[in-house]
């Protein structure tokens, strides 16, 4: 049981996927878990799962689950919601930002320029609202003096991943975490970037069941987005947080490091042997 005060945390885009299962995560810790997302009944989307679903599994597991409609697209909803959470809380502990247009086109084979230029849409829904959650967030956290932020990254940061735009967006966020944890450090805010493994979400269900004899094993060794959600729990409970400020990691090496498992008891594998390890930026500082 989680005996600590409740924490006011943030998790954008988490209707369903990665944000859903980071927020339910931090629901089963009782949090108070912002969610924030598009959808408000099913249809809304191609794939299953609404803003309110996700708020009433928080609220199921123990967590206190807000609603939070809003248009990462909108820079005015976005500086709202903060205003909002500041106003009825008065801090921020935690803001997790995980919202990304991903084209129904993103996974499809062949180049870019054969493909539709709406791709290119993740640099706006994905760095570009990344930067502007954040940017609102870190104005709460600098008065405070304390705060973690955390952009859900991949190995796309650092090889040939979907394409230009979906990598373009994941080594974009990687290198804004570093530049924004220089900025922050002063006020003792962290910032970090999680690569995640493949994970169990509504959108790998869906292609393995449309081709179960090609994926249902690469399902069963996918990793739960719950397992990220208990990464950042234990990120923001580590007492030197601040000397990993800045830095991008692999989620299920975190794991190793803190003893975090997932839903299961098992222990996702990292893939740098296969697909590389995040690019070490230079510590040089040009104001």
């Amino acid at each position: 049981m989680n005996l600590s005060p409740p924490r006011v945390v943030v998790v954008t885009g988490a209707s369903r996927g990665a944000g859903k299962g980071i927020a339910l995560a931090f629901g089963s810790m009782g949090d108070i878990v912002y969610v924030t997302g598009r959808s408000k009944q099913e249809g809304d989307a191609p794939l299953p799962g609404t803003v309110y679903a996700t708020v009433e599994d928080i609220n199921k597991r123990g967590g206190n689950g807000i609603a939070a409609i809003c248009d990462h697209s909108n820079d005015q909803e976005v500086e709202a919601l903060f205003s909002k959470i500041e106003a009825e809380h008065g801090r921020l502990d935690i803001l997790v930002n995980n919202a990304a247009n991903l084209h129904d086109e993103l996974v499809a084979p062949g180049p870019f320029f054969e493909k539709s230029l709406d791709l290119i849409n993740i640099l706006d829904v994905g760095l570009r609202s990344s930067y502007v959650a954040s940017y609102y967030a870190a104005k709460i956290m600098a008065k405070q003096k304390n705060g973690l932020i955390v952009n859900t990254s991949s190995p796309g940061a650092a090889c040939y991943m979907h394409g230009p735009a979906y990598g373009a967006q994941k080594s974009g966020g990687d290198k804004m975490i570093w530049d924004m944890a220089h900025d922050l450090r002063p006020y003792d805010v962290a910032t970090v970037s999680l690569w995640m493994g493949v994970l169990k979400t509504e959108r790998l269900q869906m292609v393995m069941e449309a081709e179960p004899e090609k994926y249902a094993a690469f399902f069963e060794a996918a990793e739960t987005p719950e397992f990220t959600g208990r990464i950042i729990d234990a990120l923001h409970r580590d007492p030197e947080i601040m000397d990993k400020s800045g830095q991008a990691f692999i989620g299920a090496e975190l794991g190793v490091n803190y003893g975090v498992t997932d839903t299961n008891g098992s222990q996702p594998h990292s893939h740098r042997d296969m697909l590389g390890g995040p690019i070490q930026f230079n510590p040089a500082v040009v104001e």
